[in-house]
């Protein structure tokens, strides 16, 4: 593995290789994104590269180019959600729970919480596959996440932030259907390859492909965080 191309992960992102908590809606998504991948986008696109590389030299011809490019991006994207589903551990926050799983904030509950200021908030902690700021969906390992974790109604809890440490004073804690926004098929993408590009397409073309080697020190956190571990 060329030491280059090693991506450390991200701070709310667990490392390779831990199990990948998710609700069942979470999965769906995924494995709707990764079948049309697969089944639709992929030959779409190599029909494309194939048109292109019969339109004369290839070191010159954008479309042959631009085609191989983004068939790169699509496979790399396929192989980063393979892993994903693979690794796969469904929390279903309807699931029946008993004693303090019923009671305590772990993963898969939405909670209720008021700051400071008085403001009330309610956040739903999901997988790091999940995160949806729009509809107040936050990962299991983000600062937030990591407060409310174990809390129960009553409790007060300290969020460490980059923009500072805020106490939060727990309301309520339920555990009820997380709604997911289902994948959306990006208008036009299929059909010539040049329709407007998802947004994982946009960012460094290798990304998926690298490999991290880093243990994950949090593995024990995070069993305790989707609560299969005391």
């Amino acid at each position: 593995m060329r030491k280059g191309f090693t991506r450390q992960p991200k701070p709310d992102e667990p490392a390779t290789g831990v199990r990948n908590y998710i609700t069942p809606g979470g999965l769906e998504r995924l494995k709707a994104e990764h079948r049309f991948l697969l089944t639709r986008e992929r030959p779409a696109m190599a029909a494309v590269v194939a048109w292109a590389a019969g339109n004369g030299d290839r070191s010159e011809n954008a479309d042959y180019q631009y085609g191989k490019r983004r068939l790169r991006q699509i496979d790399n994207r396929i192989r980063f959600l393979s892993k994903r589903i693979e690794a796969a551990e469904v929390v279903d926050p309807e699931a029946p729970r008993t004693g303090l799983r019923a009671t305590q904030a772990f993963f898969g509950a939405t909670v209720r919480y008021e700051n400071a200021a008085g403001e009330e908030r309610v956040v739903c902690i999901v997988g790091t596959d999940e995160v949806d700021l729009t509809r107040n969906h936050v990962s299991y390992v983000s600062p937030l996440g990591r407060a409310l974790i174990k809390s129960a109604a009553g409790d007060t809890v300290v969020l460490h932030a980059p923009a500072g440490t805020e106490t939060l004073e727990v309301l309520d804690v339920v555990y009820e259907r997380i709604a997911v926004e289902p994948f959306r098929e990006p208008p036009g993408a299929e059909s010539t390859g040049k329709g407007p590009a998802p947004g994982w397409l946009l960012g460094e073309e290798d990304e998926d492909d690298e490999e991290d080697e880093d243990e994950d020190e949090d593995g024990e956190i995070d069993a305790a965080a989707a609560g299969v571990k005391d």
